[in-house]
């Protein structure tokens, strides 16, 4: 005789299930500063990308299991392309994305035995600030309309909490960089010192024309760390390569939520 589970049940062992595989990644943050929002990821890999862009304004930044969340991107920029050709590059936006990755991750949780054990962020850049937008989708379908940052991953409260200490609304590049690399240093609630090598850094800069997005890598990096830093600390050792910085075509992922 089959034993009964209760539909509460079921749904809540899914849950804590997500959750778990969700913690044992690095955290990431998305925030916005003066000119755009900034993408800043732990992540060993410079490879396997937790940051991407998906369209001309939007990007996507992902944590947990990495097989899983390179799907939604790549579903995301087909759907974002193939809307944009059928009607108008500005009819793609990114709630449009957010609710269609909602949809599916929903349905995921809900149908299947195994859950996606992911976290996401989907951003657009607008005109001014007040017309960005950030939102999170999380591993149930739910979307959340972030205002000025958000911290998702294994240890996302004391990311978060960390954040709003040194988070201020309209602050510069190099401003937000600080907070967001005093955030990631808090991850698991001890302070530990972050390489430039362990750093995944994009961003939206609504100055630019057309494409928006752009990785920070190589000396831009080690400017923006360098200029992030306070007064009298000590400079990030550098494990990345000098290459010069380029503009990544929305190929991404992240490290597995296992690493």
């Amino acid at each position: 005789m089959p034993f009964y589970v209760s539909p509460e049940q079921v749904m809540k062992d899914k849950a804590d299930y997500a959750r778990k595989g969700i913690a044992r990644g690095r955290s990431a943050v998305v925030l916005q500063y003066d000119q755009g929002i900034l993408f800043v990821a732990d992540n060993m890999s410079r490879t396997l990308h937790k940051i991407s862009e998906l369209y001309d304004r939007i990007a996507f930044a992902a944590v947990g299991r990495y097989n899983e969340f390179e799907n939604l991107r790549l579903a995301g920029v087909r759907y974002a392309d193939s809307h944009g050709y059928a009607f108008d590059r500005r009819d793609v936006t990114g709630r449009m994305l957010a609710n269609a990755y909602a949809q599916t991750l929903g349905t995921v949780f809900t149908e299947s035995s195994k859950p996606w054990e992911v976290e996401i962020v989907v951003a657009e850049v607008g005109d001014s600030s007040d017309s960005d937008q950030i939102y999170r989708v999380t591993f149930d379908g739910s979307v959340v309309d972030e205002r000025n940052f958000v911290a998702m991953g294994g240890s996302a409260d004391q990311v978060a909490t960390a954040l709003k200490e040194r988070y201020t609304k309209g602050s510069s590049l190099s401003q937000a960089m600080s907070a967001a690399m005093h955030a990631l240093a808090h991850e698991n609630g001890e302070r530990r010192e972050l390489e430039q090598g362990s750093l995944e850094v994009a961003v939206l800069d609504r100055a630019r024309e057309h494409r928006k997005f752009r990785r920070v890598q190589g000396q831009r990096l080690t400017r923006l760390i360098e200029e992030a830093r306070p007064a009298g600390g000590h400079a990030t050792s550098s494990t990345a390569s000098d290459s010069s910085d380029s503009s990544d075509s929305g190929q991404g992922g992240g490290d597995s939520a296992d690493s």
